[in-house]
């Protein structure tokens, strides 16, 4: 009878932990800045839905969503773009439909 106690405990932790393993959506909270770019470019992630694109001095406010599919849909200035989304905790890779892709890191 305990083995099989154990056994449930064990399979019970292991599915709490994997639930709780930080996602897409967790992830992508924060600031991140442009690697390698001429200028400084950053973007900020809330939890709210919202962003913010700062580039050549300029902010600009943009709302996001990650889908169920990693892509990230954000609208800036009544434009809506797509993008693929590689999320870890210090590396963002956006990659649009023409497979162009930009890399952050978190600051």
């Amino acid at each position: 009878m305990n083995a099989k106690l154990s056994i449930v405990l064990i399979v019970c932790l292991a599915l709490i932990l994997s639930a709780c393993s930080a996602g897409p959506q967790t992830l992508i909270l924060g600031k991140w800045e442009v690697e390698n770019a001429p200028t400084k470019m950053t973007a900020e992630f809330s939890r709210d839905g919202t962003a913010k694109i700062t580039m050549f001095g300029q902010t600009l406010q943009a709302m996001y969503k990650l889908d169920a599919e990693n892509e990230l849909v954000w609208t800036m200035n009544g434009t809506t773009t797509k993008s693929k989304v590689n999320v870890t905790a210090t590396e963002l890779e956006l990659t649009d439909d023409a497979n162009r892709t930009i890399k952050y890191k978190r600051k």
